[in-house]
């Protein structure tokens, strides 16, 4: 599945859940993988299981929404593996709310992960792309709740989504002119850390898993798996694409 020419990917958020499981994937693919996260100790861990798998990577850490720590994510990661070939954009945050009762604050620091972070790493590690001048592939992780699903954390999460799923079609047009294809992935419900208030709730879990059509909640694997698919020679053709996985949650639309 590796692609010929790309063999160097950074993972931001790598430090859990689908960050994780895509790192990790990626590693047992055979690609070099940056593993970014703004909590180091938990990026270290990933590390760590790629290593004693006997892959290659390097951990550091990286605040999305300072412009000198995605430079520095790029450039440590050039250092290291000689290019940057692959960024998958995984960083995300969110919290549960009522739309009434969300705040400035709120608007602020969600946009600034989930929209800001994302289009900030996406120039900046294009731009590396370009220079190097031999493509590249970018992954954003978008959601169903950026399309319009409703049962989703709170309003400000679904449209910052939103924005990563226009950001990723106006990438792909202008990014496509030097072979550097753009795809998000749209997760529906899944277990990570970011739904960690269903842990102690398994009524809930039931629930949740009668109302997905396939029958069950998503894992970051499933998300790793889509993301593979996008990276490898297979997709080679398919660029500015959001890829629905969930369960087939939008068909409930």
């Amino acid at each position: 599945m590796i692609n010929r020419i790309f063999k160097n990917v950074c993972v931001t958020g790598a430090g859990s859940g689908i960050g994780r499981a895509i790192a990790i994937a990626m590693s047992n693919e055979g690609y070099n993988v940056t593993c970014a996260d703004i909590n180091l100790k938990q990026a270290n861990e990933t590390l760590e299981i790629i290593l004693n798998s006997n892959g290659s990577g390097i951990s550091i850490e990286t605040d999305v929404t300072k412009n000198n720590d995605i430079e520095n994510m790029i450039l440590q990661t050039v250092k290291q593996f000689g290019t940057i070939d692959i960024l998958v954009n995984n960083a995300g945050v969110t919290r549960t709310s009522n739309i009434m009762d969300l705040t400035e604050k709120d608007w602020d620091w969600i946009h600034n992960v989930n929209a800001k972070g994302t289009f900030f790493c996406l120039q900046i590690a294009a731009d590396q792309m370009i220079k190097q001048n031999k493509g590249g592939r970018i992954i954003n992780m978008a959601s169903v709740g950026g399309k319009g699903f409703v049962d989703v954390s709170n309003a400000i999460y679904a449209a910052s989504k939103g924005a990563v799923i226009s950001l990723t079609k106006t990438a792909a047009q202008e990014l496509a002119k030097y072979e550097i294809t753009v795809n998000s992935i749209c997760p529906g419900m899944a277990m990570t850390p970011l739904q960690s208030r269903w842990d102690k709730e398994p009524e809930t879990i039931k629930a949740l898993n009668e109302y997905v059509p396939l029958g069950r909640i998503g894992k970051p694997d499933d998300m790793a798996n889509a993301a593979l698919f996008l990276l490898s020679d297979a997709s080679s053709y398919i660029t500015g694409i959001e890829l629905a996985v969930d369960g087939g949650l939008l068909m409930r639309m």
